[in-house]
Order: C-alpha cells, then sequence, then structure tokens
C-alpha cells in the first residue's frame, strides 16, 4: 500500500459523507462535512500567518472539537501539530513552546491570563488563535478561532503540499522532568494505529484513498456495520485518547467529547447512552473506579447496550474493576493496552464478562519483545527479568535531543527498537508481565512525575532542607505523590497543604504532594537518595500497605 497523510484520508471522507457526524460535544454536532471546510479556514490563517513547511502548531485546549480540528488544519497544511498539557505552569509552557519550536498556539481563552504572562518571551509565535468561552472572550492580542473556522473555506493545500513523511509530535515528560518531544511520521502512526481497520469490526487495513471512499459509503448505505462513535473521556493531549481518536477518525468515525471540563462519571454515562457511544477511551483506575461506583450507585439507570469497547493505556487498570464493570457491562470488551507515546502497541490484555484478566498481564505484540541489557532475548519462563521494547512502525525519535533518542531507540538483533523503560517478565506462554519503570517516574491517574522536578521545588521552601518525592499506593490514581520532609527544627514545621501550594506555585497542579512524612531522608553512602527505603518509611509512616 502506498503511503497516505492524514489529511488526505480525512478529506477523502469528508468528501464521501458530508453528512454524517464527525465530532460531538454536548449539544454540538459538527459533520465530517463541517470540520473539512473549518480546518480548511484554518489552515489558511496558519498560512497566512507566515508557517511553513513543518512548521509546529501547538494545541493547548481542553477536550473538545477545536482540539481535533486544529489537528486536521496543521495537516492539511503540511505542518506539525504539537500536544500541550493543559496543567501546565508558565515555567513549562514556555520550555515546552520553545523547545518545540512552536509558531502558532490555538488555545481555550481561559488560559489567556497565563498565555499574555509568556508570550513576550516566545518571538518565534506567530500567531495566537484564542477559542472563546462563557466568562473568557478572545483577548485582543489573539486571533477569533471560532470566527476563522465558521467562516469555513475550499481545500487548502499549501505549495509544498502533504506527505506520509510529515510529522506529528507528541510531548511527554522527559527523565529530567522537563517534556520531551516524540516525533511520528504520519506514515509510521497511521499504520501502528490499524491502516483504517475498526476496532470493532474485523476489517482489513484500507489499501489506498480509493478505499477509504468506499468503505465510507459501504458504511453509510448499510453494507458495512456503522462506523464507530468514541467518547475520549481522557485528555486528548495525551497519547490515550488522541491516538484512539485517530484511528476512529481514520474509520470514518465520529469522536464524542464530554461537555463539561471536569471528569463526571454520571455524566460521561449519561452521554454514552444519549448519543449511542460504541467505545471508550480512558486512563485506568483514575476513570474506571469513578464510573464503577456511578454504575453500582445507579443500578439500571442507563441503557449502556450500544457500548461494545472500553480501552485504557498508560496506567495501571485493576482485576476487581474489570469484574466490577463487566457486571454492569455483559455486552463490553475491556482492552487494557500497554504502550507509550514512544511505543504503541507493544501488549493487549482482553476482558470479557467472565474472563476478566489479571492486572499488569498482557499478551505480546506481533512487534514486541523482551530484551536484557546486553539485547539477547528474555527466554519465556525463565523468570528472568528485561526490557520491554517494540520493532516495525516506530517514531523517529525526540526532537532535539539525540541523546535521550540514542537510548530510547535501540538496535537489537540487526532492528531498530523502541524501549520505553519497562521492565517485564515473559511467562512460559508468552504473557509479558510488567514490573514498572526502571527510573523512579510516578504515575498518578496517567499523569508521568518525576521526583527530582517536585524535591527540587520542595527544597526551595524557606523551612524544607531536605526533601525526597514517591510514590504510593492509590485505589483510583494507580499512585499518589508522597513528599517525606526533613525542616529545620528551629521553626515551625510545614503543613501538607502549604508545602502543596508552594509546589503548585511552581509546578502543575498533578505534581503537588498528596502525602507528607516529616523525617531526615535517607541517602545511600554515595549520597544519592535510597528511594527504596524511603518508600518503605513513608509506606510505614502512613500505615499503608506496599
Amino acid at each position: 500500500m502506498a503511503g497516505m497523510a492524514y489529511a488526505d484520508i480525512w478529506e477523502e471522507i469528508a468528501g464521501a459523507v458530508p453528512g454524517r457526524p464527525a465530532l460531538l460535544q454536548g449539544e454540538r454536532l459538527i459533520t465530517w462535512g463541517q470540520m473539512d471546510r473549518r480546518a480548511n479556514a484554518l489552515a489558511r490563517h496558519m498560512l497566512d500567518a507566515g508557517l511553513t513547511h513543518q512548521s509546529k502548531v501547538c494545541a493547548y485546549l481542553y477536550n473538545g472539537p477545536e482540539y481535533l480540528e486544529a489537528y486536521f488544519a496543521a495537516f492539511k497544511a503540511g505542518l506539525v501539530p504539537v500536544n500541550t498539557n493543559y496543567r501546565y505552569g508558565a515555567q513549562e509552557l514556555t520550555y515546552l513552546f520553545d523547545n518545540a519550536d512552536a509558531e502558532a498556539v490555538v488555545f481555550h481563552a481561559s488560559f489567556a491570563d497565563l498565555v499574555d504572562k509568556i508570550r513576550g518571551d516566545l518571538p518565534k509565535v506567530k500567531t495566537w488563535l484564542a477559542v472563546a468561552q462563557p466568562g473568557h472572550p478572545v483577548p485582543a492580542w489573539a486571533a477569533d478561532y471560532e470566527a476563522i473556522a465558521a467562516a469555513g473555506a475550499d481545500r487548502t493545500i499549501a505549495p509544498w503540499g502533504r506527505s506520509p513523511d510529515d510529522l506529528i509530535f507528541m510531548y511527554t515528560g522527559g527523565t529530567t522532568g522537563m517534556p520531551k518531544g516524540v516525533m511520528w511520521r504520519q506514515e509510521d502512526l497511521f499504520t501502528v494505529l490499524g491502516a483504517g481497520a475498526n476496532l470493532l469490526e474485523a476489517l482489513p487495513a484500507y489499501e489506498g484513498l480509493a478505499d477509504v471512499r468506499a468503505r465510507a459509503l459501504a458504511k453509510e448505505s448499510g453494507e458495512l456495520a456503522p462506523p464507530a462513535r468514541m467518547l475520549a473521556a481522557a485528555p486528548l493531549m495525551h497519547a490515550t485518547a488522541q491516538f484512539t481518536a485517530f484511528a476512529i477518525l481514520t474509520g470514518g468515525g465520529a469522536v464524542v467529547t464530554l461537555p463539561s471540563q471536569r471528569f463526571s462519571a454520571v455524566e460521561l454515562w449519561s452521554e454514552v447512552e444519549r448519543l449511542q457511544v460504541s467505545s471508550l477511551s480512558i486512563v485506568g483506575m483514575a476513570f474506571a473506579q469513578p464510573m464503577l461506583e456511578a454504575l453500582d450507585a445507579n443500578p439500571g439507570r442507563w441503557d449502556l447496550s450500544g457500548l461494545k469497547r472500553i480501552g485504557s493505556s498508560g496506567t495501571v487498570w485493576n482485576f476487581e474493576n474489570k469484574q466490577g464493570l463487566l457486571r454492569h457491562l455483559p455486552d463490553c470488551t475491556l482492552f487494557d493496552s500497554l504502550g507509550s507515546s514512544e511505543a504503541v502497541g507493544i501488549g493487549g490484555s482482553t476482558s470479557t464478562a467472565g474472563a476478566a484478566s489479571q492486572t499488569a498481564a498482557f499478551m505480546v505484540g506481533i512487534n514486541a519483545a523482551v530484551f536484557d541489557e546486553a539485547g539477547q532475548r528474555i527466554a519465556p519462563g525463565s523468570g528472568e527479568r528485561g526490557l520491554v521494547a517494540t520493532a516495525g512502525n516506530i517514531p523517529v525519535g525526540y526532537y532535539k535531543d539525540p541523546e535521550k533518542s540514542a537510548k530510547t531507540f535501540r538496535t537489537f538483533e540487526g532492528r531498530r527498537w523502541a524501549v520505553p523503560g519497562d521492565f517485564a517478565t515473559v511467562d512460559a506462554d508468552g504473557t509479558m508481565r510488567l514490573l514498572g519503570r526502571g527510573s523512579q517516574v510516578i504515575n498518578t491517574g496517567g499523569e508521568k512525575v518525576f521526583p527530582e522536578e517536585v524535591e527540587e521545588a520542595l527544597k526551595r521552601h524557606g523551612s524544607v532542607r531536605d526533601a525526597v518525592v514517591v510514590g504510593v499506593p492509590d485505589p483510583r490514581f494507580g499512585e499518589r505523590i508522597c513528599a517525606v520532609v526533613d525542616v529545620d527544627p528551629a521553626v515551625q514545621a510545614p503543613t501538607l497543604a502549604e508545602l502543596a501550594g508552594h509546589v503548585r506555585s511552581q509546578l502543575a497542579d498533578y505534581k503537588a504532594p498528596r502525602e507528607l512524612v516529616l523525617a531526615p531522608v535517607v541517602r545511600a553512602p554515595n549520597g544519592k537518595v535510597d528511594y527504596k527505603a524511603a518508600r518503605a518509611l513513608a509506606l510505614q509512616a502512613l500505615n499503608i500497605s506496599a
């Protein structure tokens, strides 16, 4: 199959079925034809602003139709869309926009005050596009997103055209705590996400643009099953929901986003029923636990018979929760994916009624393997620990970070592999059992938090002499952040609220500690923090089982 670019694929679908729903949020419904024309106008605006081939476009947005419209516009103009964590503070945003060489930023107007503080430090940005919100008008220094999009435009294509080699960036946390931009070729991402194969049907990959159009029309006429309608409960700024949304759109389906910015399980189930959602994208227990609690508290309230699939990736989704959900959703399949922004499709775990899979047990993907540090495959059933890796369609590397690229994208057996840092063992039957990251990264509700960054923020508090940050178990978020702090005995000990507020003044909210233990920091003889001992101390002090 010849390589295809996302803009060409999505335009083909829009041309075939312009009246089919593409993006839904609350009472808003944007058809494929409308999405196409709106994205054309946005692409034209970016080109008129002076963006050139593979200029970077940052999406600093909550979930909503604008997120995917902005990406479609970037694809149309041969630009590079870039995700932005909307929880970031000023310092983190400035770093990301500068590191990405952003030339356009699309943002929700509620972020305008923060953006206004940093935009003077970002001379590369040629246009700021603001999405108005109730109580938050478009600032005078930004372009009005909706006014541009609503005007619409005919097909927009830049002089340099589009290519399967055009990039998309997925920024993820780096080992130092600063974001790193994973560079995906569109062709590689398109292929690894199924190349048009429907998540809910046994359809093969597309054979070309003619096949894209033929299938879109066949689904419209009833020759094929209707296209999927996926609700992205997880943030589109992260790979789990964003990549799933790409796959759904590429299959000619529709992406639903929740009306509220704060997650509500009751709202989610109500929207699943009202909009006849067929699949959900979540991130582990941060979503799955309140979803189960809402079902338990409201038995029979919602007709969820149309929901056929719930997919999760990025963090632990436990066995007990899966069992509970399947009691309420007997016709639904739960798919737990092992992967990352750098390595899609490492492994998967499928659960159905009466057969819920164990936590952290995955069947190895077709291009995945587990290697020891010397690059030798771990023998199934050996009990040896190794690094999880995947080959085939993988990213180009990290943007402007050759050192990190060399550490993550390695050559084993004469092939190039993505090795994101997860350790696992392999059972005799080929099941991969995930052990966790080799680093001390804390995964809280799908957000990766690096202890060193939070520790440095804590140490800037006047009464803190030393600090270490560890993750402790949390039934909803997988882990929560605990600060073990050594304080100056001459001053009053700070409270958890005080220290958490101090961290929030410098870093994103989710990086603030949720637990506090006042104790000397445990260090090894070489002066490095002994994280294992520190975590054991924290668990004991908090009376939490490991």
